[in-house]
């Protein structure tokens, strides 16, 4: 019944759907197990506290940052000399090149911002929803069985 109202373009054996019909031939892909189907909707509240914390902790970040380079500057010309300071910045800046290359190592994304918010945040969240007593393997399972996709995210 849903493949049958899913709107759909049909040119030469190809079917091309329309964004607004694909969900239906995505409820058609799932049976209707309501009962059985505990996770069905992520909860909303630890999905925001996961996101607030990550923000915190990439605003936390930036007044570190800011902090360290107000230091160095006034240790650059005030207190000491840039023949005293440079080889102390050029340490700081490899320490933090190869904290962002063990990044990439470990995760294989791009230590970016939105690299690490994404990291951050898949943790945060996997942990909160836990906490609450989610059921999160069952619940990737199902985004499994709705994406027609490998790569395509559900959320």
């Amino acid at each position: 019944m849903a493949l049958r109202r899913a709107r759909a373009l049909n040119f030469l054996d190809l079917a091309k759907l329309y964004p607004s019909s694909s969900h239906l031939l995505r409820s058609a892909a799932l049976p209707d197990q309501s009962p059985s189907l505990p996770c069905r909707i992520l909860p909303r509240r630890p999905i925001l506290r996961a996101a607030a914390g990550v923000r915190r902790e990439l605003w936390c970040g930036l007044g570190f940052l800011l902090l360290q380079t107000l230091g160095f500057f006034r240790l650059t010309f005030w207190e000491l000399s840039w023949d005293v300071m440079e080889p102390v910045c050029f340490y700081v800046t490899s320490s933090y090149f190869m904290a962002g290359y063990s990044f990439f190592l470990k995760t294989s994304k791009e230590p970016s911002f939105e690299g690490f918010f994404e990291i951050r945040f898949a943790a945060k969240q996997g942990r909160l929803l836990r906490d609450s007593n989610f059921d999160l393997r069952r619940f990737d399972e199902l985004k499994r069985q709705v994406s027609f996709f490998p790569h395509q995210r559900v959320l």
